[in-house]
């Protein structure tokens, strides 16, 4: 019951997070300085958790390296397959009467709805391993919610629906987490090697978001004094899941 209470509680908190999106309304002109702190923060929690956390498990868990390795680059494809799949969502031809409602919204709450269900299915696994694992897990989910529920609530809005549909809508999708989590603690136990095998698949998942997605918005930014932040604010996200795991 401990596990459960425990996995419930975080992927409530990760649901809570899709209505972070308001703050793009309250902050307007300062959102894109906050979203590029936040993915430079989100960029070392995702490493963090994936070298120091979830790849140490693996190792301890599974003693074929062999296999270790093909479940993190499993990991790497699952997301890029699931990325291409859905990428055609973010269409950027919005419609030009407010009232339309335009098809990528859908398309864009679908997406999120089905990669929400996975960071559930994530946490989940990752309680049944241990506490701490599932703890570490779900502040790395966290940091890289943060700045995509508030770039998906901005597309939400312009895609032709109100504030409050728009939060309704997006909480919506986002709380297929706790059905994905509901699940993993359902199935797992009864499924052979469930949550040994998703550790590692975890760890390639959040490499692959960390390298592919997150860290090519950086390279945008040229400028020293911002570069310097970015890797500054990338150390200090991995420097936490260090002193997370020394405290373990």
């Amino acid at each position: 019951m401990e596990i459960w209470g425990y996995s419930i509680g975080s992927v409530i908190i990760v649901s809570v997070i899709s209505l972070i999106g308001i703050l793009a309304l309250l902050w307007k002109s300062d959102v894109k300085k906050i979203t590029f702190l936040l993915v430079s923060f989100a960029v070392g929690g995702l490493f963090g958790d994936a070298f120091i956390h979830l790849l140490p498990e693996s190792f301890e868990e599974i003693e074929n390296n062999l296999e270790i390795a093909l479940l993190v680059l499993g990991g790497i494809f699952i997301f890029f397959i699931l990325e291409k799949v859905l990428r055609w969502r973010h269409s950027h031809n919005f419609p030009k009467n407010k009232k339309q409602i335009h098809p990528m919204v859908t398309m864009n709450l679908v997406g999120d709805a089905v990669h929400n269900l996975i960071d559930g299915m994530v946490i989940g696994a990752t309680y049944m391993v241990s506490i701490p694992l599932g703890m570490t897990t779900t502040l790395a989910i966290v940091l890289h919610e943060i700045p995509q529920e508030m770039g998906d609530f901005g597309i939400l809005l312009q895609g032709g629906l109100s504030v409050k549909r728009a939060l309704v809508f997006n909480f919506l999708s986002a709380a297929t987490a706790i059905i994905g989590t509901i699940l993993s603690l359902t199935i797992g136990p009864h499924i052979q090697g469930y949550t040994v095998a998703l550790v590692p698949i975890t760890a390639g998942g959040f490499i692959y978001i960390a390298g592919s997605d997150l860290i090519p918005e950086l390279q945008r930014d040229v400028k020293m004094s911002r570069s310097l932040l970015q890797f500054g604010l990338i150390v200090l996200g991995i420097g936490i899941m260090a002193v997370l795991a020394a405290l373990e």
